[in-house]
């Protein structure tokens, strides 16, 4: 599997339900979903809109997909990522990619969608804890973390990451 599985697909045709309601309460707020994890995300937009041209420079070397990193930073408001020229960030996406390159080799018959969510789930919970799709999410935070940080990925992609 060649990190590129990242910058390759679109993230349009990567399914997801979003986030999970307590992640949404946690948040503040009342829906859940997509539309829970998209509203997440526009709080950060600004944020993510400053801070563009180092999430594309890191993204860009560690090969992952620029608004999977947005969301990842959102998800988990770790803006101190950003830090010292993106070296925090190069090091996590740096484990995001070998996270997602474990799943491909437990998982070789998934498609690049499921491995790219496996990768994400794996890299919140460890690969030990990725056994199937269908409960890809399973022993994530709030057992929704690749599904939020897809659709916030997705937000991303449309409002900052469009080219």
């Amino acid at each position: 599997m060649n990190s590129s599985i990242f910058k390759q697909r679109k993230i349009w045709k990567v399914d997801t339900t979003g986030a999970s309601m307590k992640t949404a309460q946690q948040n503040n707020l009342t829906c859940s979903g997509e539309e829970a994890s998209h509203t997440m995300a526009e709080r950060d937009l600004e944020k993510i809109r400053d801070f563009k041209p180092i999430i594309k420079k890191v993204s860009s070397e560690k090969k992952v997909r620029a608004d999977v990193t947005a969301g990842i930073i959102s998800r988990e408001q770790s803006w101190h990522l950003l830090e010292e020229a993106g070296e925090p960030l190069r090091q996590q996406m740096q484990v995001l990619v070998d996270r997602t390159k474990e799943v491909h080799k437990k998982f070789p018959e998934w498609k690049w969608k499921k491995q790219l969510k496996g990768g994400i789930a794996a890299y919140n919970a460890g690969v030990a804890n990725v056994h199937d799709y269908d409960h890809v999410d399973e022993y994530t935070d709030h057992g929704d973390y690749s599904n939020d940080v897809v659709a916030r990925a997705q937000y991303f992609k449309k409002k900052v990451f469009k080219s």
